[in-house]
């Protein structure tokens, strides 16, 4: 049970509406193993800042992809590719993005979220930038 039923129900709207059924798989991974990571995750992440008004969720997902990239936590980037194609991010902008990264966070990186890209980008049948 949930320490903040409102939250965690925010949050598992707000996962549903940017990624749908994958995004509550993986939550129920989590839940499965230990239940109070998946709350934090869901009532915190998704329920508090995801929810949060000033930015749109394109917005935050752009954030959330170089954040992440930066970060070289590649295991991630995926859920959050599709994430930021489901909520408007073009193609166009997400190869963008990983271009200006490069500059920042070096080329090994940038080459390992290309990686990541194009696997998305074939698995969901994209085929023009």
């Amino acid at each position: 049970m949930s320490r903040n039923p409102e939250k965690y129900n925010k949050g598992i709207d707000v996962l549903n509406e940017m990624v749908g059924a994958p995004g509550l798989q993986a939550i129920d991974v989590f839940q499965k193993f230990y239940p109070d990571f998946a709350d934090f995750l869901v009532s915190f992440g998704f329920g508090e800042i995801y929810s949060r008004e000033a930015l749109d969720y394109k917005q935050r997902e752009t954030i959330t992809l170089t954040s992440l990239i930066s970060q070289g936590a590649f295991d991630q980037l995926g859920f959050h590719l599709n994430a930021a194609l489901n909520v408007g991010m073009s193609p166009k902008e997400i190869v963008e993005l990983v271009i200006h990264c490069a500059a920042y966070v070096g080329f090994p990186k940038a080459c390992s979220a290309m990686a990541q890209v194009m696997a998305v980008f074939e698995q969901r049948g994209i085929t023009e930038i």
